[in-house]
């Protein structure tokens, strides 16, 4: 485990299965297998998913840093009855559609900084496997077909419901179905037939498309085999999705567990209220992003410990922003103090106490990926740094690289940027004032007052803009990026 020169301490994770933490040990050796339910593509990311897709972001930089070898999976759902009615109501290919969304919530993950994903499957690509997978649970017994199409019959699963903590004789009793060709209401769909004019394929059941939690189990099971590591998601996937995940996945292979750790996140509120369309409080990730830098959002996420829930109120993103300031502020005061050649004890002092704030981050990290305990060991470590500036004034070089490599290796296991980033809105009010300051001083050339004209330039120079005056007008452009005038934009 590479945390530090002595032993670190154990990993332990909360297993929704069992409901308790767990020692962390991978199945085989230092590798590890993870897989995070993704997105279904017929709309943008919401804070909701933004927040699940965060904290493993997080898990995952963490335990590659902990020197483990991850592999980490996500499905991309890019066939559901959902995209189906987005694009009848566009009048757009289903797949189009798909594609579209699939690419803007790419564009929303890398705007939020969560690169840690190896590899995004998507579902059609994989329904070959889903038909093989289905044939093999019909002829096992686990599956039946009807007129309307293929049904899981969860009576002949023994364990459904152990993820849920859920009595299965319980649940066949309760719920109207609307389907009844089903032997019970609770079984559910492997494949739904329907008519040649919709979206589908053909399969030895007739032409028609998968069900939902058929496709996890084909991506799983094709890339990771019978077994693995770490499942994870939102907490409200537990029932029905992961149930039938581990149903399917066991029945098809004929070996348990599916997964040895399962993971969830805490649901994201909006002012007490979950968040819907209906009630007006959906928040997108571009939505948000408008008005705060990634950084901010990213830090007020992470700032919640990944099973907590979450209760959105923009006061508290605007506190998070303050805090983030704050802390890159620190991030440039040990960057930018005075070096020394000589060591003093009050420079060994601060690196002893640099060392025991990454330590209790890690221990943090270490107890269930504890992101609220470790931010605030973060903080700490800035407090020492505001401290120590304030006291010393000056470093040993070497002490300081030190110092600033453990800030590094916390900063970056978070995610947390140095340097912000600015909003759409604050990029429009730069380029109009860019353009402002442009169109004063043509108009000072214009008047002959070539040195207050020239003073503008030198200013804006100096903050690394350059002018390039032509026969169609002045052109500007950040120094190193092509040219821009009006209203291209190229920031």
């Amino acid at each position: 485990m590479v945390l530090s020169g002595e032993e670190a301490p154990r990993i332990h994770i909360y297993n929704s299965m069992t409901r308790r933490e767990e020692p962390f040990v991978p199945i085989r050796g230092n590798r590890v297998k993870m897989f995070v339910c993704g997105p279904t593509v017929y709309d943008d990311m919401h804070l909701g998913h933004a927040r699940t897709y965060l904290a493993y972001d997080i898990i995952a930089r963490f335990l590659r840093r902990a020197g483990y070898s991850l592999f980490y999976l996500m499905n991309i759902t890019d066939v559901d009855d959902k995209i189906i009615q987005r694009a009848s109501e566009l009048r757009r290919d289903p797949l189009s559609v798909a594609r579209e969304y699939e690419r803007r919530f790419s564009e929303d993950l890398e705007s939020l900084g969560i690169t840690s994903v190896n590899l995004f499957a998507r579902a059609t690509e994989h329904v070959e496997e889903m038909i093989e997978q289905i044939s093999v649970l019909i002829k096992k017994g686990f599956a039946y077909e009807t007129e309307t199409g293929v049904y899981y019959d969860v009576t002949k699963f023994p364990h459904y419901g152990e993820l849920s903590h859920q009595d299965p004789s319980e649940l066949i009793k309760h719920r109207v179905d609307p389907d009844p060709t089903k032997r019970h209401v609770h079984d559910f769909a492997l494949w739904k037939k329907r008519p040649r004019e919709e979206f589908g394929w053909n399969s030895p059941w007739g032409y028609g498309r998968p069900g939902w939690h058929i496709e996890d189990t084909a991506i799983t099971v094709t890339y990771f085999g019978p077994t693995y590591d770490i499942h994870g998601g939102a907490i409200e996937l537990i029932f029905p999705h992961h149930e039938a995940e581990i149903a399917q996945a066991e029945a098809f292979t004929g070996e348990r567990p599916l997964v040895k750790y399962w993971t969830h996140t805490g649901l994201l509120t909006v002012d007490g209220e979950k968040m819907s369309k209906s009630l007006g409080n959906f928040i997108t990730v571009r939505e948000i992003l408008s008005r705060y830098e990634p950084g901010v959002i990213r830090f007020y996420l992470a700032s919640s410990h990944y099973r907590s829930p979450i209760d959105f109120k923009e006061e508290n993103v605007a506190q998070a922003e303050q805090a983030l300031e704050s802390l890159r502020n620190a991030i440039d005061n040990l960057e930018t103090i005075d070096v020394t050649e000589s060591v003093e004890d009050s420079d060994l002092k601060f690196l002893e106490k640099a060392r025991a704030h990454r330590e209790e981050f890690m221990r943090s990290m270490c107890s269930d990926f504890n992101t609220p305990s470790a931010i605030a060991a973060l903080f700490a470590f800035a407090s020492e740094i505001n401290r120590f500036l304030e006291r010393e004034g000056r470093l040993n070089a070497n002490v300081k690289n030190d110092a600033l490599a453990i800030l590094h290796e916390m900063t970056s296991i978070l995610g947390i940027k140095k340097y912000r980033r600015v909003t759409e809105l604050e990029l429009t009010e730069l380029y109009d004032l860019i353009r402002l300051l442009i169109d004063v001083r043509d108009a000072l050339r214009r008047e002959r007052k070539y040195e207050l004209a020239d003073e503008i330039r030198g200013r804006l120079e100096q903050m690394g803009i350059e002018l390039e005056d032509t026969a169609g007008g002045t052109r500007w452009r950040i120094a190193g990026r092509p040219s821009s005038k009006d209203d291209d934009r190229n920031l």
